[in-house]
């Protein structure tokens, strides 16, 4: 496993709190800055939101350095507005406590924000962490006790690692099983 840089770890915290400022989870450990503790059940970041994002299959990963450097900006501005003093300790963004956090997404993801689409992006990437865990295998996810699988209540497979519903949620089958449909449910 490779050790994160200084300027990773601010990447990171700072993508982190934003994450957890669309799916806000409990804080990992006594002084997490990244997650403000506005739940007191695991949120995005437990999910592997960070993962997630990291993902070249997002599309996403090139820019995270831009984003995380763009949303502090932002955060300064907005620090500045509302006469904030933000620690130095940390990123700007992660210095914000949950409300001002909450805030400064609403207003980088409202209608007409020049740079809206990538904030949305960032934020159906953290609710798809938490809701579908799409970076992992779903039963791998749900074995490894998955947050948010967990929460929405996702049916673990069957022992054999397939999934097979005895009853049907419209309360009767839609229609005939094929007859060349193999017992794991793959049709012929």
């Amino acid at each position: 496993m490779a050790v994160e840089t200084t300027t990773d770890s601010a990447r990171t915290r700072t993508l982190e709190a934003f994450a957890d400022t669309i799916v806000p989870g409990s804080k990992r450990w006594e002084g997490d800055r990244a997650v403000a503790g506005a739940s007191d059940d695991a949120g995005a970041v437990e999910a592997g939101a960070i993962q997630l994002l990291e993902w070249d299959a997002t599309g996403l990963a090139g820019g995270l350095d831009e984003l995380a450097r763009l949303l502090n900006e932002h955060t300064s501005e907005y620090a500045r507005e509302h006469g904030l003093r933000l620690d130095d300790d940390v990123e700007p963004f992660v210095a914000l406590d949950f409300d001002h956090r909450t805030a400064l997404v609403q207003r980088l993801t409202a209608p007409g924000h020049p740079e809206k689409q990538f904030w949305v992006l960032l934020t159906l990437f953290s609710n798809m962490a938490y809701d579908s865990a799409a970076h992992l295998h779903t039963a791998e996810a749900i074995a490894q006790g998955h947050p948010g699988l967990l929460a929405l209540g996702f049916t673990p497979p069957d022992p054999d690692g397939v999934w097979r519903y005895p009853a049907h949620s419209y309360g009767r089958p839609l229609a005939r099983l094929h007859p060349g449909t193999t017992p794991s449910g793959s049709p012929a």
